[in-house]
């Protein structure tokens, strides 16, 4: 995230917050990122310095008014006004951030060689949210090159179980044995 990100981003969940809706502006905000991320252009446009400020926010107007909630539409105007668009994506990382922290959301991502079942993701998230007393958001991605075992990455933290790693430590302590 970005020092912009993190005090816009913070900001606008303040705001959410206050106002009960943080929940609902979370799931347009994720939407927006989404979309802003198939069509990446659109943020170009609202931070290209041809266009007058006023251009901008009309083109946030036609776009999206009557169709997200008005702090959505003006948290996006605020950012096209200052040329700070290009920091949607790390806006939406801290506001989800905050969201997660205030209700005790904890993301977790689970690198596994094959696609976990859903029954093996319902006993991990039973799992973790019974070590860590949070609910575990748990997303699965599949990266071969672990060849087995179970990666996880949440908060800055990661655990590593897997079978790429156990043979890399093998052979780093192969390699530091002296004969």
């Amino acid at each position: 995230m970005t020092k912009i990100g993190n005090v816009y981003g913070e900001a606008l969940y303040s705001l959410a917050k206050e106002e009960g809706i943080s929940q609902q502006l979370l799931a347009e905000i994720t939407v927006l990122e989404q979309s802003f991320a198939r069509e990446p252009a659109f943020l170009r446009l609202l931070d290209a310095p041809n266009l007058t400020k006023e251009e901008r926010c009309q083109v946030l107007d036609d776009s999206f008014r009557g169709k997200i909630h008005s702090y959505a539409l003006n948290f996006l105007k605020l950012l096209a006004e200052k040329s700070y668009a290009r920091h949607f994506g790390a806006c939406c990382a801290a506001y989800r951030s905050c969201y997660n922290e205030d209700h005790g959301i904890l993301p977790v991502t689970a690198v596994t060689a094959v696609a976990l079942h859903d029954s093996q993701k319902a006993a991990l998230s039973q799992k973790l949210a019974t070590v860590t007393g949070k609910t575990i958001q748990l997303h699965n991605r599949v990266d071969e090159t672990v060849l087995g075992g179970i990666r996880l990455d949440y908060n800055g933290i990661r655990m590593d179980d897997t079978l790429a790693h156990r043979l890399s430590d093998i052979r780093t302590k192969l390699k530091d044995t002296v004969l």
